[in-house]
């Protein structure tokens, strides 16, 4: 039985949101997992999480064992974490590789790169070789990826377009941005986690509507009105705010701008998402990047790192930034945990969008519809709609 999508991709003043069966139904959240999350290019970690060579971390998306690691020539790559012997997990915890990743089992030793480049006692006792054993074919499956502001991309799938062309519009956006971004380090980064689906962290973000509501603070100097919709049909979508006020310390500091940006940003930034987990912030003194990590159908982690114009920035500034943003990522929770909550009422259909202000969600809702609706064709489904 499949979800009826039709009225999700309507436009805006005709169409309901996704239907409540993509909120709370395990074999629904199956379909998406497949048709979204491993078709397209989703966020999985950021590069900053293997700082060095040979730093190693393992991962899990999805129920799917990941590790990622920064090779001994600095290159970041997202391998399977599974031995092509008999299937052990190779990594089990954050660590720095020295020489090569050896299976605990029975001792197969990859390289940084995935070459399988050991495999002891393989032919018996002593004979580390054997006429059925190919090392060359044996190495690590490699999952496909991509780095964009700092971001590791996967697509599992392997069937996606490259990313510079699938994002190639909100990479022209903010060019100007295209230069190193510093990650702040450990009071840099936090997690959340939160008793709802991605997707309904995706469409808090995504608008500017909930403000006066939800974030009275932030409302009191950057208001509803100061905000606009940015909904770019099948691409991305997000807000941005026209009275962007810079971070001060105790003493009036600021930090670095980001160099040679235009004039749009002295009081201007942006926030997109990037389809379908990845949350950034562009900013002319610092940025952000929040992957969303769905866990289950009714439970996600929210990661987020914040970045710098400049390798070293004040300590106390930079702690007291965490600070603020951890208040205001804090503040949206019991709104998307309330909305997961409220998808078990049968009685409600998805939901309405208002036309003016619920463009940046409504485009993020037909682009999910969408994506299933071609991966069903694809795999010829049919049957009953739900």
């Amino acid at each position: 039985m499949l979800t009826d999508l039709a009225p999700v991709t309507r436009p805006i003043a005709e169409a309901n949101g996704l239907p409540n069966a993509h909120y709370i139904d395990d074999a629904v959240f199956a379909e998406e997992r497949d048709a979204v999350l491993f078709a397209t290019w989703a966020g999985l970690a950021v590069a900053a999480d293997v700082p060095e060579p040979g730093c190693a971390k393992p991962l899990t998306f999805l129920e799917l064992p990941l590790l990622l690691i920064r090779d001994k020539d600095g290159t970041v790559r997202v391998f399977q974490n599974t031995c092509r012997h008999r299937g052990m997990i190779l990594v089990d915890a954050p660590r720095k590789i020295e020489g090569a990743i050896r299976c605990p089992y029975h001792s197969w030793c990859y390289s940084t790169k995935g070459q399988l480049v050991a495999t002891p006692h393989v032919g018996g006792p002593g004979q580390n070789t054997h006429e059925g054993i190919d090392r060359d074919t044996l190495g690590l499956i490699e999952i496909r990826s991509h780095i964009w502001r700092d971001v590791v991309f996967i697509n599992v799938s392997g069937t996606a377009a490259p990313f510079e062309e699938v994002h190639a519009d909100l990479i022209a956006r903010w060019a100007e941005f295209d230069q190193p971004h510093y990650h702040g380090g450990a009071d840099s980064r936090f997690t959340l986690e939160v008793a709802t689906n991605y997707k309904l962290a995706v469409e808090n973000y995504c608008e500017s509507y909930h403000l006066p509501w939800v974030h009275p603070g932030l409302n009191s100097y950057s208001r509803l009105e100061d905000h606009y919709n940015i909904d770019v049909p099948g691409k991305y979508s997000g807000q941005g705010t026209l009275v962007y006020r810079q971070f001060e310390g105790n003493d009036g500091a600021r930090f670095p701008d980001f160099p040679g940006l235009s004039d749009k940003w002295d009081e201007g930034a942006e926030y997109i998402t990037l389809y379908p987990n990845v949350l950034l912030g562009a900013q002319r003194d610092h940025a952000f990047a929040i992957v969303l990590e769905p866990q289950a159908v009714d439970r996600t982690i929210e990661h987020i790192h914040l970045y710098y114009a400049a390798p070293e920035v004040d300590r106390d500034m930079r702690q007291q930034n965490t600070a603020l943003w951890k208040q205001v990522f804090e503040e949206d929770i019991f709104v998307v945990e309330g909305m997961q909550r409220g998808r078990y009422g049968p009685g409600f259909d998805g939901g309405r969008f208002s036309p003016a202000m619920d463009g940046p969600t409504h485009c993020y809702h037909a682009w999910v519809a969408n994506q299933i609706v071609a991966y069903r064709a694809a795999q010829g489904a049919d049957g009953d709609s739900r």
